[in-house]
């Protein structure tokens, strides 16, 4: 309740400590998946890196650095005690900052995002992917898990929507808001806007998650 009466940055900071235990954690099969995509590379980029569970398993693929950036600072702490612990030789490197306005520009070979597409805006989501493709290098990645959208007679359809407008409500109501939304960023629906922001897109589907790959032209 503390958490959602706060804002999205406060909110996160609250539940750092606890993340992990939490179900809004990305679960670790996911993130295999993930890394047996991706394979060795240089420089690796995790956006909204939440507690790091996405960097601790990149960084035993990284060769140069492996860098998470969060807007919460509770979060980047529990992640540097995480990460700097995790196998790999790769320099770590967390940054607090804004994931619409990354503070890097064509030195990633690989992004990553898992498990915080709800935090972007849909009127964001074009200016968010146009960010991701002017970090990467030409060729570069962006690897992310997501799901299609679930059927109307799926119970998580009925579950999702009602989350989803209880979070409307609070934010019409409430100041700050707390930016937090499911059923975004879903395939095949981002394919046409990973296009037109010059990714190439492929996708491997799961049972009950999806892996897309879109590299930069």
């Amino acid at each position: 309740m503390r958490q959602a009466l706060a804002s999205t940055e406060r909110g996160y900071d609250l539940i750092a400590p606890k993340f992990d235990r939490t179900p809004f954690r990305t679960p670790d099969v996911i993130i295999d998946e993930m890394m047996k995509t991706i394979g060795p590379v240089g420089s690796a980029l995790d956006v909204c890196c939440g507690t790091g569970a996405v960097m601790t398993k990149m960084r035993t693929l990284c060769s140069e650095r492996v860098i998470g950036i969060d807007f919460s600072q509770g979060m980047l702490d529990e992640a540097r005690r995480r990460v700097e612990a995790a196998p790999g030789d790769a320099k770590v490197e967390l940054v607090r900052g804004d994931a619409l306005d990354l503070p890097f520009s064509h030195e990633m070979d690989v992004v990553t995002c898992a498990g915080a597409f709800g935090h972007v805006l849909v009127a964001d989501e074009d200016r968010f992917i146009a960010g991701l493709a002017r970090v990467l290098r030409p060729g570069g990645r962006f690897v992310f898990p997501t799901t299609r959208a679930p059927r109307v007679a799926d119970g998580w359809f009925w579950m999702a929507h009602g989350f989803n407008a209880v979070m409307r409500v609070r934010n019409a109501v409430l100041r700050p808001p707390f930016i937090m939304y499911y059923l975004t960023f879903l395939w095949p629906a981002i394919r046409p806007k990973l296009e037109r922001n010059g990714f190439a897109v492929s996708a491997a589907e799961h049972d009950r998650f999806v892996i897309v790959t879109a590299t930069k032209r």
